[in-house]
């Protein structure tokens, strides 16, 4: 028996592992941060045994709470993750599986290699739609990629899209590959449509660092990049500033910046009601945005998410607000489950990697509903 996070996004220390009915192991904490929650890991094993795995400090993580009614994905072949049987004490997260095969991979969801980042960039400069933009290099010495889709001029609105700013919430960058498969079809009369007069502008991972270090939340120095949109510098939050400073040249008239939450098992939308800025015409268009995407697809809801702010009393640390703010315009943080979605769960999957694609290309329905009257 054998345990090895020695790989892209892996995170795990083994602290016993000498019977398969008793492991322990402990989630790594993100360099220079306190912050964990994101473990993947692989085990080698005899088939036909089963084995328990604890994670001895799940209690102590980010957000314990978004252990409750969790289960851990994992996967033979690293494309199919399934649910496996997981149970949480308050204290100890415990994983327990039968091996069908002499390997397998554990993680707190779908992973999105940096492998498979690469290849999305890549994919997406193939169309004569796409522009692929080097903003910068991270910390560590990765790409900033930038997509621009559509002909950039000054009369078509502006749309940014950014995800994966907190790594673990690898889901964000799933739904970005639904977003630009939609956006690149030929065949697909609401995206053509739609680059008539618009360009969308995507980053795809915000924190490359962060993702290939297996962090849950920070880049390479422990930095909370959605605490950052203020005042960004070059010393902590390169991700940041590199693509402000794209906004800036740009302008913005509509934000989405793709998230995951640990806590709440729904899909949902956190506005910008408490911008200085915020009134009656944003407010029109962010309630046409989500009738339409409540029409759209049962993965939405509006019942659940997070208290709105009082007016005048948003963090504008975060990037939803701080771009709303910054050039007037409608921005949103959309948030995916880690667990599943509570009104239409899937005991077997979840809420999954191929849910979150499928929830990107709906988004582009959304987008067209309110693209031509996002200047009025």
């Amino acid at each position: 028996m054998f345990i090895t996070a020695n790989f892209d996004s892996g995170n795990i220390d083994v602290i016993r592992a000498d019977e398969a009915s008793d492991i322990e192991l402990q989630i790594r904490r993100d360099h220079q941060s306190d912050f964990y929650q994101w473990f993947h890991f692989k085990l080698y094993g005899e088939v036909g045994t089963e084995h328990v795995m604890t994670i001895t400090n799940a209690g102590e993580s980010a957000y314990p709470d978004g252990w409750k009614e969790y289960a851990a994905v994992a996967s033979y072949d690293r494309e199919t993750w399934f649910r496996v049987a997981t149970e949480y004490d308050g204290k100890q997260l415990t994983i327990r599986h039968t091996l069908e095969q002499e390997s397998l991979y554990f993680a707190y969801f779908t992973p999105y290699s940096y492998e498979r980042h690469q290849d999305l960039v890549q994919w997406a400069q193939q169309s004569s739609l796409v522009e692929h933009r080097l903003l910068g290099q991270t910390l560590d010495g990765r790409d900033m990629n930038l997509l621009v889709i559509g002909e950039p001029d000054e009369q078509k609105h502006k749309i940014w899209v950014t995800a994966r700013q907190h790594p673990g919430e690898s889901m964000a960058e799933w739904f970005v590959e639904g977003l630009l498969s939609r956006l690149l079809d030929d065949e697909d009369g609401t995206a053509r449509k739609l680059l008539q007069n618009n360009v969308f502008y995507v980053v795809p991972n915000m924190n490359p660092d962060g993702s290939v270090r297996g962090h849950l939340r920070t880049n390479a120095v422990g930095t909370n990049l959605n605490r950052e949109w203020e005042t960004p510098t070059l010393e902590k939050s390169p991700e940041v500033y590199y693509v402000l400073n794209a906004m800036q040249e740009t302008g913005v008239d509509l934000y989405l910046d793709i998230h995951g939450d640990e806590n709440l098992p729904y899909n949902f939308l956190a506005g910008c009601e408490g911008v200085p800025c915020y009134d009656e015409r944003h407010e029109r268009l962010a309630a046409t945005f989500k009738e339409t995407l409540l029409a759209i697809t049962p993965e939405f809801q509006v019942e659940h998410g997070y208290e709105v702010d009082a007016p005048g009393e948003a963090n504008l640390t975060i990037a939803s607000n701080a771009v709303a703010q910054r050039f007037n315009c409608l921005a949103f943080t959309l948030e995916m489950p880690f667990k599943d979605n509570a009104n239409l769960p899937d005991e077997d999957f979840g809420w999954s990697a191929n849910r979150s694609v499928q929830l990107g290309a709906d988004i582009v329905s959304a987008v067209y509903a309110v693209a031509n009257n996002l200047r009025d």
